[in-house]
């Protein structure tokens, strides 16, 4: 998925959003906060909600005329030349119960391609940050994808077993089963693992927009690869049946043919 260029002020909004809803997010955080369900029976907060209404505002005050695609509040002006799309909370089940396996999402679309990711881990400080055509930031520090080529010496990652469906399943136990190991859970969290090497695949399915678009930049400006399990780019869409994300073009190649139909 190619694009154009992130100019400096829009990335510099991206950083800004994150850093203003850290102490949201942390106020929050190992808390008895009540949980409430959405329609698709996934888990919202008060911290959620707060992190999104706050990051919309900053939007809106920067740059009315761009339009928001957020987990919580929907659209605005989708179809705006620029489109920030909006996670507050990537990983609500792992943030309820404690775990830091979670992470604010923010992307920056630009006529429908991602031109920036950023990934945000509001209570250790981490921060990932991808912009097209430019190399990905841990920390200010380039980050570089795994040059692991062989799938037998491969640690894969899911954010959730439950999102495949049963042939899914199946392939992708097979993958795992020609792996080091395999992982569940983590969700945005393991995608910045994968972009500082340590994770070698992200193998994932049924994810919706504001799940994935944050995290292509921030892959693909390490070094890794992003398709769907056929090898096709992703394309603008709502939700993404099927994701594969590999630290480089061998071992892309390698779960693809694990993987199979």
């Amino acid at each position: 998925m190619t694009a154009s260029r992130c100019p400096a002020e829009m990335a510099a909004l991206a950083e800004a959003m994150a850093d203003a809803v850290r102490p949201v997010i942390r106020r929050h955080f190992r808390t008895r906060i009540a949980i409430d369900s959405k329609d698709d029976a996934s888990p919202v907060t008060i911290a959620d909600r707060e992190a999104e209404t706050l990051m919309r505002a900053m939007i809106a005050a920067a740059f009315p005329a761009h339009g928001i695609r957020g987990e919580e509040f929907g659209l605005h002006q989708p179809g705006a030349e620029w489109v920030w799309v909006l996670d507050p909370i990537d990983g609500t089940k792992s943030f309820v119960s404690g775990s830091l396996a979670f992470g604010t999402q923010i992307a920056l679309l630009h006529r429908g391609r991602p031109v920036l990711g950023l990934i945000d881990q509001p209570i250790t400080g981490e921060r990932w940050l991808g912009r097209a055509g430019e190399a990905t930031y841990f920390n200010g520090i380039p980050a570089r994808t795994s040059t692991t080529a062989r799938l037998a010496e491969a640690v894969v990652y899911t954010s959730a077993r439950d999102h495949f469906t049963a042939p899914q399943q199946a392939r992708y136990d097979r993958l795992v089963g020609q792996a080091r190991f395999g992982r569940s859970s983590h969700d945005c969290y393991a995608a910045g693992l994968l972009a500082l090497g340590t994770v070698d695949l992200l193998v994932e399915g049924n994810l919706h927009d504001y799940d994935i678009l944050p995290q292509l930049p921030i892959i693909e400006g390490a070094g890794g690869i992003v398709t769907d399990w056929q090898g096709r780019p992703l394309t603008d869409a709502r939700v993404f049946d099927t994701v594969l994300m590999a630290g480089n073009a061998a071992l892309h190649a390698a779960a693809l043919a694990a993987l199979g139909s």
